[in-house]
């Protein structure tokens, strides 16, 4: 008898190719090779960060996802922009409304991203010389710990009790936002429309 996969587990397997592309994508860019890259990225979290700002937010899901607001890392965001002396980035274009059950494919996205930030963080001070206190507090790990928060964090996603179909939606919502984080990095960084990574 096979084990059904749980709904984040569900998440993660499939959304495991365009997630390592965004991956890819990011890295070819060399955030951190200089100060000029770095806030080229920080304008792409700004972007992102300001869509999920609303779902992080969200009545329904802070009832069902504790401390959730206390989540969101958009002002961080902000902040480290004007730490660098810079205005937030104007997207250029409309930006996604994530509703519904998409929204929480977005917000899987946005969480498991600080995660995988920790190599982001070390960049940042290693190269760069910035910290949670100037220049890269998004970057910033949870007062749990990564690890272990993220795993607090999929047991509430497992919680909200969602159908195959709201599944569906939610996994929908997930490949749409990587899809837009990656629009949004070729803008930013001035790649073509379609451009991938580069080896």
């Amino acid at each position: 008898m096979t084990t059904q996969p749980t709904f984040a587990e569900r998440l993660k397997a499939d959304t495991r190719a365009t997630h390592d592309s965004v991956d890819n994508l990011v890295m070819s860019v060399k955030p951190f090779d200089s100060r000029a890259n770095y806030i080229r990225f920080l304008n792409l979290q700004s972007v992102f960060h300001k869509i999920v700002d609303d779902i992080y937010k969200n009545p329904v899901l802070n009832q069902a996802i504790p401390d959730l607001a206390q989540m969101a890392r958009y002002n961080a965001v902000v902040q480290d922009l004007n730490d660098l002396n810079q205005n937030e980035y104007t997207f250029n274009g409309k930006l996604p409304e994530p509703q519904g059950n998409k929204a929480v494919g977005w917000l899987y996205c946005a969480e498991g991203s600080n995660l995988g930030a920790a190599f982001l963080f070390k960049d940042a001070k290693d190269k760069l010389g910035f910290n949670e206190n100037f220049g890269a507090r998004h970057l910033n790990a949870h007062p749990d710990g990564r690890a272990k928060h993220w795993r607090e964090f999929r047991r509430h996603l497992n919680n909200l009790g969602l159908d195959a179909d709201a599944q569906n939606e939610a996994v929908e919502g997930a490949r749409e936002a990587f899809a837009f984080y990656k629009t949004a990095l070729r803008q930013i960084f001035g790649l073509a429309e379609d451009a991938e990574a580069t080896a």
